[in-house]
Parts: structure tokens; C-alpha cells; sequence
């Protein structure tokens, strides 16, 4: 049988949580979720998700930090980080390369957008 990949995808607002969890698992994929940056890297040193989505403004610590933390860990460096964000402007973008982001997208998201990025980074 198959290996499920797992995605993590964090936000501290439960409708992105469902929403995009729904059309992951639908492409079927194995959803992880976090609502807040402390629980999200419990979440990830435990599952080691392949991907991440992450918000930046979230309680704890947030998605650059988040960022950072993954990028740097030697169990997770090679996970794929997505920020997806409300904060559209160039200097959060490169905040959030800076912080070791792959990628940056803004809300709001195209669902179908998100599903092709995810098999794009997993090579799906």
C-alpha cells in the first residue's frame, strides 16, 4: 500500500483549517492541524510532515518564527514550508523568505491553486 504524505497546515482560524484540510484530504493527502506556532512545531517534530502551511499571525509564536524554527531543526529542515497569509505586502514576502519559506501565497487562496502547489512540491 502507498505511504499517505502529510500536511500540516496551521491557522488559528478554524474555517482555513477546514477548507483547505477538506480539499487535501480530497486529493488524498493526510491533513495535520495546528491553531496556534507552539502547537504546530509540537505537531511537526512529531508527525514530520512533508509540507506546511503556515499563517503568520497566530498566537504563541508566530509563522516566521515557526519558520525559522522548522528550517533550522536537522529532523525537519527538509520540510516544505508554505506561508499563506493575508499580509501581502513585498516586505512580509521577504520576511517570510528570509524566515526559510519556500513559498508565499496570499489569502484569499484558490483552493485548486493550493492542491496543485502541494503535488508540485511533493513532486505528486
Amino acid at each position: 500500500m502507498p505511504e499517505v504524505r502529510k500536511v500540516l497546515v496551521v491557522d488559528d482560524e478554524p474555517h482555513i483549517l477546514r477548507s483547505l484540510g477538506f480539499i487535501l484530504k480530497r486529493a488524498g493527502l493526510e491533513v495535520l492541524e495546528a491553531r496556534s506556532g507552539g502547537e504546530a512545531l509540537e505537531v511537526a517534530r512529531r508527525e514530520r510532515p512533508e509540507l506546511v502551511f503556515l499563517d503568520i499571525m497566530m498566537p504563541e509564536l508566530d509563522g516566521y518564527e515557526v519558520c525559522r524554527c522548522i528550517k533550522t531543526s536537522k529532523e525537519l529542515a527538509s520540510t516544505y514550508v508554505i506561508m499563506l497569509t493575508a499580509k501581502g505586502e513585498e516586505a512580509d514576502r521577504q520576511r517570510g523568505v528570509a524566515a526559510g519559506a519556500d513559498e508565499y501565497m496570499t489569502k484569499p487562496f484558490s483552493p485548486s491553486r493550493a492542491v496543485e502547489r502541494v503535488k508540485a512540491a511533493l513532486n505528486l
